[in-house]
Order: C-alpha cells, then sequence, then structure tokens
C-alpha cells in the first residue's frame, strides 16, 4: 500500500527528467511567490497581482518578436513591462482623482491585448498558448537558475524589508510619518511582485502566473494568525500543490499549468471549509457555553 502511494506521487519524477525540472522550477517558485502574495493579500491588494501578471505580456511578446522564444529576451521584456506599467499606474494615481485600482485595471486590458497582438504579429496559435499558459514541463537549466536566482532575490528582499512592509500591512499612514521610508519600500515591494510574476510566467503563463502567489496565500489565512505562521504554511501550501498538480497533470494528461491552480485551489476550498481560523464548518459548530 505505501509502496503503491510512494510510486503514484514519486514515479514520474523519479523517471524522468522533465518531470523533475519542473518538480525544481515549481518548488523555487513556491519558495519566492506565496510569501510576497501574503503581504499582497494583507495590503489589500491582492487582485493588483492579477492586473500586473498582464502587464508582463507586452514585454514579453516585444522579447518574443526581436528574438522568439528566448528566456533571456522575453524575461528581460517581461520585467521591463511590469515595472514600467507599477511606475505609470503610481504616477497616474498621485497626479490624477484616478485611484490605484482603477489605473492598473486599465493599464491591465491595454496590456493584455497590446500583447496578445504583438505576438500574432509573428507567432502562431500554439506560441500565444504557451505564452498565456506556460510551459513548466519545458523548463530547461538556464529557466531554473532563473526561478533560483528570483527566489534568492526575493527572500533577501522580504528580509530586508520585513519591518516596514509589516508596518504598512498596520498602519501605513504611522509609516509616513516615523519614516520617509514608505515610498521606496512601496516600489521596492512592487519590484518583488514583477520579479516573481516574470518568474510565474516561465512556468505557468501570464494568466495563471499569480495563481502559486496568491491561492496559498489566502489558504494560509485560514491555518495561521500572524504573519510568522502565514509564510511558512502558504509556501507549504504551493509546494504540495505544485507536487499534486504536477502528478495529476501526468496521471490524467492534463495541462500542467491548470493541474497546479487547481491543486491549490482545492487545498483553499479545503481549508475554506475545515480552516480552524474561520472555516465555515467551525463557523456552523460552536462551542457549548460553560454551565455553572
Amino acid at each position: 500500500m505505501t509502496a503503491t502511494l510512494i510510486d503514484a506521487l514519486f514515479g514520474p519524477f523519479l523517471e524522468f527528467g522533465f518531470m523533475r525540472r519542473a518538480l525544481v522550477g515549481c518548488l523555487a517558485l513556491s519558495l519566492s511567490a506565496p510569501p510576497v502574495g501574503v503581504f499582497l493579500m494583507l495590503r489589500r491588494m491582492s487582485l493588483m497581482s492579477d492586473a500586473m501578471s498582464h502587464a508582463v505580456l507586452p514585454g514579453a511578446a516585444i522579447g518574443f518578436l526581436v528574438a522568439g522564444l528566448s528566456l533571456p529576451a522575453m524575461t528581460l521584456g517581461g520585467l521591463a513591462a511590469g515595472l514600467a506599467v507599477a511606475l505609470l499606474a503610481g504616477m497616474v494615481t498621485r497626479s490624477t482623482l484616478i485611484k490605484e485600482d482603477a489605473s492598473l485595471a486599465a493599464f491591465y486590458l491595454i496590456s493584455l491585448a497590446a500583447g496578445v497582438v504583438l505576438i500574432s504579429l509573428r507567432g502562431s496559435q500554439i506560441d500565444l498558448l504557451h505564452i498565456l499558459f506556460g510551459t513548466v514541463l519545458a523548463l530547461d537549466d538556464p529557466a531554473l537558475l532563473l526561478l533560483g536566482g528570483i527566489a534568492t532575490v526575493t527572500l533577501f528582499g522580504i528580509a530586508t524589508l520585513y519591518r516596514p512592509l509589516v508596518m504598512e500591512c498596520v498602519d501605513p499612514l504611522f509609516l509616513r510619518t516615523v519614516s520617509r521610508a514608505g515610498g521606496p519600500v512601496h516600489y521596492a515591494f512592487l519590484g518583488l511582485v514583477v520579479l516573481n510574476l516574470v518568474g510565474g510566467f516561465q512556468a505557468l503563463g501570464t494568466l495563471l502566473a499569480v495563481g502559486l502567489m496568491l491561492l496559498p496565500a489566502i489558504t494560509a489565512r485560514f491555518w495561521a494568525t500572524d504573519l510568522g505562521g502565514m509564510i511558512p504554511v502558504s509556501i507549504a501550501c504551493a509546494m504540495a500543490s505544485s507536487l499534486a498538480g504536477l502528478t495529476l497533470s501526468y496521471r490524467a494528461d492534463l495541462p500542467t499549468g491548470p493541474a497546479i491552480v487547481l491543486a491549490a485551489g482545492a487545498l483553499y476550498g479545503v481549508s475554506l471549509l475545515f480552516g480552524p481560523r474561520g472555516g465555515l464548518i467551525r463557523r456552523f459548530i460552536r462551542p457549548r457555553h460553560l454551565e455553572g
């Protein structure tokens, strides 16, 4: 029984090199993206990450037009486009009456349409599907090095910015009162968001890049009460989703990126029902009051 279960879970990774590379890439992404997602959730910026994931598309499309399916070109293009949209949205917010969520929504729609048009100028429908939904089973050594580098930079960045990030989540007005670090920290954090979206784009595509960033972070909220608990729980959820999604994809012949995100969604559904911190069943089953 145990041997059969181990073979069902780990057999594909022991047998095939491309499955091992896909697992390593997803685990690297699981280390860096969920902590960023936790801070996005606490700052009520979850939907902003979805908008920024599509902002990566035009830059990646320009890299594709210039060099084809080249990892360096598409990565640099996506990183430049994501950072440009984040800065432009911030400038629009500070210079006009438009709120940041509205300006990001406008840039998101423009970016998504422009990216699809640019890819269609030269690429085929298969190229478009690869960019939109990712090619996690085709990760090569340079892509793994990129994901590992992004994870390293992100973890060091969060460790460095941890105090002001927590303070900005709790009381941004107080942070602006006692320090001038609020603005630089905000833009540095947006840089980490874009960096992880570029990494997610390599594995899961632009449409699903936020899957391993937000779903594990939201799931962790049902199991932990403080930030010190939510970050490791979110990482564990992302790693479990990666393993389960890759195995399900191999066994059932399903698209790999959507399978990973669906596995994360299944964990969210279980946590929504049974989570000890606000789960629905726990809310309905109230403890009896102590009798005198």
